[in-house]
């Protein structure tokens, strides 16, 4: 049997023998450790045997390090100090002292839901990093996929079904009105259909919210063909404000940015939810950081929803 292949100690004996090299005594050593004479006496003996070598020389009045065991006491040391720092480490993670929370997330909610939960863990975890990527549900997906952030705060899609989504909430959609279109007078909830032939300004395929509301034109055998096709939720909405068309979005992408110059009126029939959730990586489990992150998510979430 080589060295190598003996080597089994648990962190028990190492202080076992720190404590005799402290002691220089079997006995006193005996009493710090809690263990028998004979213990202390066995653990010494199962690593010089694995060690192939004396670190001890024993008579009936004393006990003395051999050469061997005075280089022994500084490997052991350093391999106490390492198993005492992965414990510390370790715990640090548990606790929420460090870690790191790398998530994607849509860009209406990269804006309104996810800067309200990153403000509250932030105070309440100085120490863990946050890391955030604001992408489309497609991109948000890949990126989980990918192992690129850990998990994404997105809308469902069916394409991913090797990942695993967590429902959390939902939004309705509205139509945003230019302040001075005469459908901004009114009151009230209006249908997909009484809206279908008024200009539109939309987000392009293959965004959540161009699917949802190509959905909801469809069940009426409408098909959607915005006039202005645009990636982001803030150069919609000036569009709106500036009177060049209308613009079906979730609630949520509707709060992005201010409403000036625009009026928001409730969209129905269908009544089209976006539903929101939590995408992982099926069978693996999220760091302490990363749950701890869902919980002030989901509690922004229902505020929102």
């Amino acid at each position: 049997m080589t060295i190598n292949e003996s080597i089994n100690w648990s962190s028990r004996e190492l202080d076992v023998f720190l404590t005799l090299v402290d002691t220089l005594s079997f006995r006193r050593t005996a009493e710090r450790m809690h263990l028998s004479q004979p213990a202390v006496t066995g653990v010494i003996s199962r690593i010089e045997e694995s060690l192939q070598v004396k670190l001890f020389d024993r008579t009936t009045r004393q006990v003395q390090l051999t050469g061997p065991g005075l280089v022994f006491v500084e490997q052991a040391q350093r391999l106490r100090s390492m198993a005492e720092d992965a414990v510390r480490a370790v715990r640090d993670v548990a606790t929420l002292q460090v870690g790191q929370v790398t998530l994607a997330a849509l860009p209406s909610l990269a804006a309104t839901v996810v800067p309200l939960a990153f403000a509250q863990f932030a105070q309440a975890f100085p120490g863990v990093q946050l890391k955030l990527t604001d992408t489309l549900s497609g991109p948000a997906f890949e990126m989980v996929r990918a192992g690129r952030v850990e998990f994404a705060l997105t809308a469902a899609n069916p394409a991913y079904a090797d990942l695993d989504y967590l429902p959390l909430a939902s939004d309705l959609f509205v139509l945003l009105i230019p302040a001075a279109h005469e459908l901004a007078q009114e009151k009230g909830n209006l249908t997909w259909t009484e809206v279908a032939n008024l200009t539109h300004i939309s987000m392009p395929l293959p965004s959540s919210v161009r699917q949802y509301a190509d959905a909801a034109f469809l069940e009426h055998r409408i098909r959607f063909e915005p006039a202005y096709e645009l990636e982001h939720l803030a150069t919609i909405k000036s569009l709106v404000a500036a009177g060049l068309g209308v613009a079906a979005l979730p609630e949520l992408a509707a709060n992005v940015g201010l409403d000036q110059g625009i009026v928001r009126r409730a969209l129905t029939e269908p009544n089209i939810r976006r539903p929101i959730g939590l995408v992982t990586r099926r069978g693996r489990s999220l760091s302490p950081a990363a749950s701890a992150m869902v919980e002030y998510l989901k509690a922004q979430m229902k505020t929102k929803a």
